[in-house]
């Protein structure tokens, strides 16, 4: 067994998926697989659950996984320290990211990292902007990029890396009922969007205030994929990201009923109290320095 069997190990249990586990650890998904199996066969012990839902530890597994979390914490420790000796930046960076959050610029300032710094791991974890802003209080994450719709937390470090607008989009073909829109017509259709505390809920809670009403019906769905699909089969009026909405629109799928004014940032953020940390130091300044590039 070797650290990056327990590094797969512990990418499986947190991610409870295959398939996910496999996009973290950047390995296929038979090779996570057979991982896992290693290791179960050198502890002799069965260590998840297949079940419909992914993969659940055992009791065994559970109490594994903090020893193995620990050490690859301490072999981490040692590397980092391996790395400061040799005066070179190197270690592993948690990075979060939302899927839908301009991943085309993400994509781009990590493959930035990389380059300048090569010593610098970066493991990614696919998650809502709350799960990202929980992980980073908690020091399950680094940094991450998240969307942001209000002011950010002033704890937090944050670097602007891209915008976007959201609009409110109806089934293609839907009556606004004459010049501009009906606000309170629209409270007697369903509304589809997320959590509140998202980008796209915290739009729809201004719309409501701005124009003094409330939807009848409120659908909650977290990703933006259904609610385009819900929308376009004519479930209700919804909310997309601006580029998601046109592309929609562009196929007949959806009418493009409101832009909203204020813009969405999509930020880089690392706890304030860890900026001298030399590894968050160094993607900073490179996702900083890559967004002034020309």
């Amino acid at each position: 067994m070797d650290v990056y069997q327990l590094k797969t190990f512990v990418a499986v249990a947190r991610a409870g998926s295959i398939t996910r586990a496999a996009e973290v650890v950047h390995l296929s998904q038979p090779a996570v697989s057979a991982h896992i199996k290693a290791i179960e066969e050198a502890f002799g012990l069965t260590l998840f659950e297949r079940t419909p839902r992914g993969m659940a530890l055992t009791p065994e597994g559970e109490r594994l996984l903090a020893r193995a979390e620990q050490m690859l914490a301490a072999h981490q420790a040692l590397m980092d320290e391996a790395a400061r000796l040799k005066g070179r930046v190197a270690g592993t960076l948690r990075i979060g990211t939302v899927l839908n959050s301009k991943n085309d610029i993400i994509g781009s300032l990590l493959t930035a990292l990389a380059g300048r710094f090569p010593g610098i791991e970066v493991v990614l974890e696919h998650a809502t902007s709350n799960d990202i802003l929980s992980g980073l209080r908690g020091g399950r994450l680094d940094g991450g990029f998240y969307n942001d719709a209000g002011t950010p937390d002033p704890a937090l470090t944050v670097t602007e890396v891209s915008s976007f607008t959201i609009y409110v989009v109806a089934p293609f073909g839907f009556e606004t009922g004459g010049e501009g829109i009906d606000w309170k017509a629209l409270a007697e259709v369903p509304w589809i969007y997320p959590d509140p505390s998202t980008c796209c809920g915290q739009t729809a809670e201004h719309l409501f205030e701005t124009y003094g009403f409330r939807p009848k019906r409120i659908l909650r769905v977290d990703r933006e994929d259904l609610t385009r699909t819900m929308v376009a089969r004519g479930a209700g009026v919804g909310l997309l990201h601006a580029d998601t909405a046109k592309e929609a629109a562009a196929r007949g799928e959806v009418k493009l009923l409101h832009e909203s004014r204020t813009p969405v940032r999509v930020l880089f953020a690392h706890l304030a109290s860890r900026s001298g940390d030399p590894l968050l130091a160094a993607a900073t300044s490179v996702f900083r320095s890559g967004l002034e590039t020309p």
